[in-house]
């Protein structure tokens, strides 16, 4: 009798904790989520090539990003999403809609390239950033241009215009807190090229203003996977062996930058003080692998930090939300500064840069994944590097 109370007793324990929301999230949190984006679809063909392939841009990019979801399943700790998993038109917020809604750790956006020279060639993956270069601005002119294919695109894109170079000015502005990560995985990527798809020229990371990187809330790239206005690439991209290359390539980096990102991700125990009700942190030598020692130096003696504050910047978002802390999971010291149609919300207020990496810490222990120190100077808001290396 007492036994079979203990079996009732132990499913009833064991149901609550799978019911419960809150362990769902933590589980959830575990999950490094990808959204993966394959350009232009529907009636918005992209580059036809040579013209020669019965396939074009929109085909080969979502065959690609087909397989690029099917490897990354895989990995039982990866959780992937296709923007599109069929031949349908997707508008450029729509894109980027997903991937925010998804809240994934980062956004892939699959294209093929082309150039009025059948001798361009390569793959090149670009982050969010104003042109270096004429090359760079007629390949977001290109890609931006399905904005003039979308209704009410007056509505979604603030007054944008893909064929005006000066409207791509403050493009960075909503990405600039992802700029380092963005071009980590882009660099990835790259490398991956070089490594399994050694018949196509590496182009390196570039810059340019897309749209659909604009209006991501997270690290996110825009990858070109060769030239189909090149007659090698072209076939070589419309081959089932090109296409697993690439994927493979693309596969291998967004596991390599997860290995690392979450590899420097310090776990700093928290607990809560009942007297106080603060929370107070419990802080050890950080290992090699954290960022703490790793990736954030502390500022040199000669910086004058009676000029600095450091914040720590919690998250984005078009609500404003009531600076309480249990509106922040227990995060305190709040503020909130609105730029364009975003509000972004802060922790900490200080000049000593060994608490701020304090604050960020905890902001990451409580899943605030994408937390990032700020700093400003006589009030203005400043590069972090300039501070740390002045």
């Amino acid at each position: 009798m007492h036994k079979a109370k203990r079996n009732i007793f132990f499913r009833l324990i064991v149901a609550i904790i799978v019911l419960n929301p809150f362990f769902v999230a933590r589980a959830q949190q575990k999950k490094f989520k990808v959204v993966i984006d394959a350009g232009h679809g529907g009636h918005d063909t992209g580059t036809r090539g040579t013209g020669k392939m019965k396939k074009r841009e929109k085909d080969i990019a979502l065959a690609v990003a087909k397989l690029v979801y099917q490897k990354l399943k895989k990995h039982k700790d990866i959780q992937p999403k296709l923007t599109r998993n069929k031949d349908v038109f997707l508008e450029l917020y729509q894109r980027a809609e997903i991937a925010n809604k998804f809240k994934a750790d980062v956004f892939v956006s699959i294209h093929c390239n082309a150039n009025k020279s059948s001798r361009a060639n390569g793959s090149e993956t670009f982050v969010l950033g104003i042109h270096r270069n004429k090359d760079n601005l007629e390949v977001a002119k290109r890609e931006n241009a399905v904005i003039k294919l979308e209704k009410d695109n007056h509505l979604h894109y603030e007054g944008f215009d893909p064929s005006h170079p000066e409207s791509f000015i403050g493009l960075t502005l909503m990405q600039e807190e992802f700029l380092d990560q963005s071009i980590m995985l882009a660099s990835l990527i790259q490398k991956e090229y070089q490594k399994n798809v050694k018949t196509i020229k590496d182009r390196s990371v570039q810059q340019a203003g897309f749209a659909v990187l604009r209006l991501t809330y997270m690290p996110s790239v825009l990858t070109e996977i060769g030239f189909l206005s090149n007659p090698k690439e072209e076939k070589f991209l419309n081959t089932k062996s090109g296409q697993e290359k690439i994927a493979n390539s693309i596969v291998k980096a967004i596991v390599a930058y997860k290995k690392y990102i979450q590899s420097n991700t310090p776990e700093v125990p928290v607990k809560n003080d009942k007297k106080t009700n603060e929370v107070t942190q419990t802080t050890s030598k950080p290992s090699k692998h954290q960022s703490a020692s790793k990736t954030l130096p502390k500022p040199k003696k000669s910086i004058d930090n009676e000029n600095v504050i450091f914040k720590v910047q919690l998250l984005a978002s078009k609500k404003l939300i009531e600076l309480t802390p249990q509106n922040f999971r227990g995060m305190r010291n709040l503020s909130v500064k609105k730029e364009g149609d975003l509000y972004k919300y802060f922790a900490g207020h200080t000049s000593d840069f060994d608490k701020i990496r304090d604050i960020k810490a905890e902001a990451k222990y409580k899943s605030f994944k994408q937390a990032f120190i700020v700093a400003y100077k006589n009030g203005k808001r400043v590069p972090l590097s300039e501070i740390l290396n002045n």
